[in-house]
């Protein structure tokens, strides 16, 4: 095995540098080359026929029938004008993965001839087999009826690859009895409930507000790695991660990596995964070395929330199939490599008015700023009202490895404003007043400072914090780097929609019963600060003295996905979602449980690759380097060297014996402990089991005597590609 290992670091360092070349010298005239846009369909469509598109996106209202045929029609023209022959509903089933099922426009007619055909009712809905997705119990696996519906709001694009085109139409999917099994039909819920709630708000400020959109900027982290070096690690090719490794001499402790000169070979896969990205309209705007050696981000311009999420799916999987072509592998992984830092996607955060107002910025004047404050400190109240819920909504078991670890936020969710807007916060809780400097008048009369118009140079970024306030949106750092954002988006955007409800009827009760607006709405502002500072944190989010202050302050660090997801079917957070519409009592109960099972599942996997790793690689390579010593010390003994003159080679077979007798053991209790926890019927008891004694009880025991055997067997007896080797061989 050890043959394998110096044949694919061998491999890894002769590999050419591809060549990537771009359809047209600026990224403007293939933009979207590939995507069925606006432009393209104003172009097609009769006027009238475009007209009801538009306004189905915009207000969420149903196509009729008859119209989406003209728009089948058109799509299929222009799909097959670009070599397309098949189509396909593309959706995102609770696999956390994107999910497509292709037809082709063939047909044949009465007369046995071919003809190419795509009818409206093809586009609106099709029927893939549902039984085999995860349903949470929403229907037994021999229910295998499911059914795709189109979300028009997301355009459909073009997927090529070397042996054809296929048509991809963004859809919904749900069950026969119409529940959700995926994670756009909630999504595109909770986006409606914060429009409807937060527009009623904005129309304090200015009535020709009729519309707010929810916007999302995805900062994706990754890691690449060989795919020699990948295929010669069966953890990394079985789970994504590697969890044996002993820590190299130089990780990333010198900090040179960072925002670094790209490796040439690195350079090529991003240019090439840029390129495409452009042609499927994803507006990919940075691209960088991340801290970890191997590791790099990057970050689009802000979208609507639902394309945003859409595109970032689109670019996971593309990035997966571009990086064949550079000989790489996309390690996704919240926590691919022990010891160095983790990869997370940080969901940036905002609201937009129709008016193309930013609802996070300030204004010049104090109106502006009431305006700000509102959406602001409503937000903030809604994160503290539902801190555990959104705990939940990033709880996975990849993402239990990287929530607290040195380079990402605690499992403790709070909120980073920055001092100045702390500074705000507090005055209008004291009703402290402040003059504007305008003829000594008051700020609004009310006590309310004046803000500054630009906040990104009043307030630093704290990159410790979960859900940071950076100037004009909120960045919700704790998302995992594989993760679907709609789950996390989900829950953020329907808490928020909720809080806007309650902060406008709060208000009106204060204007019913004889309160100027302005006051009401401050009265309310400041008895939400007062129940909700103990959220607000400013410091450093992964220091011990921040959990003990946590603790004091009844917040809560909820530090495994079991625990953690119960959130999802609390009586609280049952009635948010029954009341916004965003989930019924069974989709509730359903996601908890399909969440569970895939944690399980995970879990399971993993200790079994973790216990074959170890006794058929890291056993075998120690035992090998056994019988090295014992005939070294017998040879010694034949020379007549002295006893004492093999005492270092004795010392070291008592410790690789011992290691070995340890690993054994724990792999063994660990399987044992498998097969129990395999006949619990109830899923909340059987995941807290495999959490607590499988992955708590064993992993560390076993990957910790693995790495020590690491630093003694010699280098040319270890089989696995070690940690310099994955990540410094570029």
């Amino acid at each position: 095995m050890s043959t394998l290992r110096f044949r694919a670091v061998e491999l890894a360092q002769s590999r050419p540098i591809v060549e990537v070349k771009t359809p047209a010298p600026n990224v403007t005239e293939y933009f979207g080359l590939k995507v069925f846009t606006h432009d393209k369909m104003k172009k097609i469509l009769p006027a009238t026929i475009y007209d009801t598109i538009l306004h189905s996106v915009e207000t969420g209202v149903s196509v009729d029938r008859k119209v989406s045929n003209h728009v089948a029609e058109a799509m299929q023209s222009w799909a097959i004008s670009h070599g397309a022959t098949h189509y396909t509903h593309w959706f995102q089933p609770l696999t956390g993965a994107t999910a497509e099922k292709h037809d082709t426009f063939f047909e044949t007619n009465g007369n046995g001839k071919a003809i190419e055909s795509f009818s409206g009712s093809a586009l609106v809905q099709q029927e893939p087999d549902a039984s085999s997705f995860p349903s949470g119990g929403l229907r037994n696996t021999f229910e295998a009826r499911g059914y795709t519906a189109w979300d028009p709001s997301s355009p459909a694009f073009l997927m090529e690859n070397k042996n054809g085109t296929t048509l991809c139409i963004p859809t919904v999917f749900v069950s026969y009895t119409g529940e959700a099994l995926d994670y756009k039909t909630p999504l595109l819920k909770a986006v409606a409930a914060v429009d409807k709630a937060a527009t009623e708000v904005c129309k304090y400020f200015d009535p020709k507000v009729t519309k707010v959109i929810a916007t999302l900027g995805v900062e994706q982290e990754y890691f690449l790695v060989d795919r020699a070096l990948f295929f010669a690690r069966p953890d990394l090719l079985t789970c994504g991660r590697a969890f044996i490794g002993a820590t190299p001499a130089k990780g990333q402790q010198l900090e040179d990596h960072y925002f670094g000169s790209i490796p040439d070979r690195v350079y090529a896969f991003m240019k090439d995964m840029e390129t495409e990205a452009y042609k499927l309209g994803i507006p990919l705007k940075t691209r960088h070395n991340e801290v970890a050696p191997s590791q790099f981000e990057c970050a689009p311009i802000f979208e609507e929330l639902n394309i945003a999420i859409d595109h970032n799916q689109l670019l996971m999987d593309l990035m997966d199939k571009v990086s064949v072509k550079h000989n790489f592998k996309v390690l996704l992984h919240e926590k691919p490599y022990s010891r160095i830092n983790g990869s997370g996607k940080h969901n940036n955060w905002s609201m937009m008015t129709n008016t193309g107002k930013n609802l996070f910025s300030p204004g010049k004047n104090p109106a502006d700023n009431l305006w700000f404050l509102s959406i602001f400190i409503s937000t903030i109240k809604a994160v503290y009202e539902n801190a555990d819920l959104l705990r939940a909504s990033i709880a996975s078991a990849g993402n239990d490895y990287r929530l607290g670890a040195n380079e990402a936020p605690p499992a403790i969710i709070s909120v980073f404003i920055g001092e100045q807007l702390t500074n705000v916060l507090d005055d209008i809780e004291k009703k402290k007043t402040n003059n504007n400097g305008d003829g000594g008048k008051k700020s609004l009369g009310l006590g309310i400072p004046k803000i500054p118009e630009i906040l990104l140079d009043n307030t630093d970024r704290n990159r410790t914090s979960p859900f940071a306030f950076t100037g004009n949106k909120f960045e919700f750092r704790a998302v995992g780097s594989s993760d679907n954002c709609s789950s996390s988006m989900t829950v953020l955007n329907t808490i928020v929609a909720n809080q806007l409800s309650e902060f406008k009827k709060e208000v009106d009760q204060k204007i019913k019963s004889g309160k100027e607006k302005d006051s009401a709405i401050l009265d309310v502002l400041r008895s939400y600060i007062t129940s909700s500072k103990k959220i607000i944190f400013g410091g450093n989010n992964y220091s011990s003295e921040w959990a003990a202050e946590a603790k004091k302050r009844g917040l809560s660090n909820i530090k495994s996905t079991p625990h953690a997801l119960d959130a999802y079917i609390s009586k609280k957070s049952e009635e948010l979602f029954l009341k916004h519409h965003i989930f019924n009592e069974r989709e509730m109960h359903a996601r908890h449980e399909m969440r569970l099972e895939n944690y399980i599942k995970k879990v399971q996997i993993e200790a079994r690759i973790l216990g074959d790793v170890a006794l058929t690689h890291v056993i075998p390579a120690a035992v090998n380097y056994l019988n090295q010593l014992f005939q070294n010390i017998e040879g010694m003994k034949k020379s007549g060297f002295s006893t004492k003159l093999a005492k270092p080679q004795v010392e070291l077979v008592k410790e690789i014996a011992e290691r070995i007798a340890k690993i054994k053991t724990s792999v063994t209790q660990m399987t044992e402990n498998r097969k129990k926890i395999n006949d619990l019927i109830d899923s909340r008891k059987k995941a807290i089991a495999y959490c607590e004694e499988v992955r708590n009880a064993h992993f560390d025991t076993i990957t910790y005597h693995c790495n020590k055997l690491e630093h003694i067997v010699p280098d040319e007896l270890w089989p696995l590609p070690k940690y310099r080797e994955m990540l410094f061989v570029r």
